[in-house]
């Protein structure tokens, strides 16, 4: 495929557009100094058409009253005559539509020798024949009807050369249009689409989302930036899946005491009823002791269910999204928190039944454990109420969820970094500071928010959307 970069694909499109408009111009401008010459051709044999008439008229006067003064002045508007017409074959000859205009010369020039030669005749005393009067005559007609002739082949030219630049003009605007149109799309194709798809991926990136920008195919700038931003793009996505592995094994760690003692709790029972069962199972109560081996079996159920929780949600899996109970998501979560909770710290759930959203099961569950375990580390020492709550959201066509609770609160001067990637208030060794940016990121790849409100003494609510997918 020919690669031609970006800018000379625009320089190459103005060029053809300049040429086109050069040209458009040029024609219009060529067009225009023909009419203005056609109009001056016009002008200049109308005037000749004039004297001659002038000279016809006095010519005709002298014939009624034969007073030769009239031939003097006839001659005069003759000699102007023959002036003007070799002013018109310098200056005009190529733009005249009547090219035997040397025609007109010589029929001028016979008329007016036949004028000087009747002038002659008179002041020489002799009477005018009328074999004479008529030559006269005839030359003055032949002279007058050419000259008519002339002028209204010029009149057409005129008229013609109007309409077609009318038509031109129309031509002329339409191309115009026709050209700006083209080179419209042009940018439209190869700017303003790559510029809006390479924004929508930035966009994206900023709010978490790392899928590919659509291949560009434009064989320039855009094209090849759009291959390094998908090189990036997949750089980003593999570390992000990283980060939110690690974060989720660091609250793995996090809740291993805790889990260790889960796990501790239902292993005693069953040590212990296995035990009795032992020794008394020679001599002992039959029904005491199946009592005691079904406790036991639903300790193994209970362990089993615990680490059960642990390797879901420890699996490391593509993000894959499905229809999920956020009642039972939630429920999973305070399973695996359970050994974390403190005697003081309270849990009130409070999701209907019936509520559901699409989400990725373990990433939602990541951002349920972070927040959860924020606040329980937030309260350990004073205690207080969490309340997880679940609601539609019709008019934004969504779910909101609501994890709040009753502890000291964030002061103002840092709430607004706590989204940041590793800022953490905790004591070193327990917290990473990645938590609430890893929970940002998921809920931006649902294509939710998650928004925070605090108020010290008081308390604080992470508030979560996530809109219905289709």
């Amino acid at each position: 495929m020919l690669r031609i970069s970006l800018r000379n694909k625009i320089l190459i499109t103005f060029f053809i557009l300049f040429v086109i408009s050069f040209f458009i111009c040029f024609y219009g401008f060529y067009n225009y100094n023909k009419l203005n010459y056609k109009i001056a051709v016009l002008e200049k044999k109308t005037t000749l058409l004039n004297y001659i008439l002038e000279a016809r008229r006095h010519e005709k006067n002298f014939f009624i009253t034969r007073d030769k003064v009239y031939l003097k002045t006839a001659l005069e508007f003759l000699r102007k005559s023959d002036s003007l017409i070799n002013t018109i074959l310098k200056e005009y000859k190529e733009y005249m539509e009547f090219h035997n205009f040397d025609i007109v010369q010589q029929i001028l020039l016979e008329y007016e020798n036949a004028i000087k030669s009747l002038q002659q005749k008179v002041e020489a005393g002799y009477s005018v024949d009328l074999k004479e009067a008529e030559y006269v005559r005839q030359k003055g007609h032949i002279i007058t009807t050419k000259l008519e002739e002339a002028i209204n082949k010029e009149k057409g030219a005129i008229r013609i050369l109007i309409e077609k630049s009318r038509d031109y003009l129309f031509l002329s605007v339409f191309s115009m249009i026709g050209a700006t149109i083209i080179v419209l799309i042009f940018l439209i194709i190869n700017v303003i689409c790559p510029l809006k798809e390479i924004e929508d991926a930035i966009k994206k990136i900023s709010t978490g989302d790392y899928e590919l920008i659509p291949d560009i195919k434009s064989g320039d700038e855009f094209e090849r930036l759009a291959e390094r931003l998908n090189t990036l793009l997949s750089d980003i996505k593999r570390r992000n899946e990283q980060l939110v592995q690690s974060e989720k094994m660091a609250a793995l760690g996090t809740l291993t005491s805790g889990v260790a003692h889960e796990l501790n709790n239902p292993l005693n029972n069953i040590s212990t009823s296995l035990q009795i069962v032992l020794e008394e199972i020679d001599e002992g109560d039959i029904e005491y002791q199946k009592e005691l081996l079904r406790e036991a079996l639903k300790q193994v159920d209970r362990a089993q269910d615990i680490v059960k929780s642990l390797l879901e949600f420890s699996r490391e899996t593509e993000f894959s999204v499905s229809e999920e109970n956020l009642r039972q998501l939630v429920n999973n979560t305070l399973k695996l928190i359970q050994g974390e909770l403190p005697a003081n710290v309270y849990v009130d759930v409070d999701i209907p039944d019936h509520i559901t959203a699409k989400v990725d099961p373990r990433r939602i569950q990541q951002v349920f454990l972070n927040l959860l375990l924020n606040a329980i580390q937030a309260m350990e020492k004073t205690g207080g109420h969490i309340y997880v709550r679940a609601r539609r959201d019709e008019e934004q066509k969504g779910v909101v969820i609501e994890v709040e609770d009753t502890g000291p609160g964030i002061p103002e001067e840092i709430i607004g970094k706590i989204f940041d990637p590793f800022f953490t208030t905790k004591e070193v060794g327990k917290g990473s500071g990645l938590g609430l940016s890893v929970s940002q990121g998921i809920i931006s790849q649902h294509g939710g928010t998650i928004s925070v409100w605090s108020k010290v003494g008081v308390g604080t609510k992470f508030t979560i959307f996530l809109p219905d997918k289709k």
